[in-house]
């Protein structure tokens, strides 16, 4: 499976759904803070070329969201300024594996690209601020090689069988 370079906004729980949807579909997750890293034009275009600027954009960032920022009346170099100045308006995850880079977290695509155990059909981009908590907390299972993978146990069913074939 593929080695994925993760930058997200740590604690943010869209971004360890996301996460471990990776960790369960056997990838190599290298979690990066967006936050801590000094982002260079050039570094974000790694990740943003060919995708419109306003899809950018985090639309939760509260700037974004206080409508002081924009984003469809922005062009590219001030977008790129806006984003090096602040971080958390970055639309997430970030995600690098090898030589190729991406913005966001569309599943289907992410199935295509790297391949993923299962494509869940609900939108794990969206905030999940309201529905991280149904889920129920989220137990991280060693596998004899040394890796991990999530297994889940809400109040009234379980995913101990999926848990078990890791």
């Amino acid at each position: 499976m593929s080695v994925i370079t993760f930058y997200e906004k740590t604690g943010c729980a869209g971004n360890a759904l996301q996460k471990a949807l990776l960790i369960a579909s056997g990838h190599d997750v290298k979690a990066r803070d967006l936050r801590d890293t000094h982002w260079s034009s050039m570094a974000l275009l790694d990740f943003l070329a060919g995708v419109p600027v306003a899809r950018w954009f985090n639309r939760r960032a509260p700037a974004v969201v206080s409508g002081e920022i924009v984003p469809e009346e922005l062009d590219e170099p001030t977008a790129l300024a806006l984003m090096r100045d602040n971080p958390l308006l970055i639309r997430r995850p970030l995600l690098k594996v090898g030589d190729e880079s991406r913005v966001g977290f569309d599943a289907a695509a992410i199935n295509a690209w790297i391949g993923l155990r299962e494509v869940p059909g609900k939108d794990l981009e969206a905030c999940q601020r309201t529905a991280a908590p149904a889920l129920g907390p989220v137990f991280y299972v060693q596998t004899a090689g040394g890796g991990a993978y999530p297994c889940q146990f809400a109040a009234v069913t379980s995913d101990a069988d999926r848990c078990k074939s890791g």
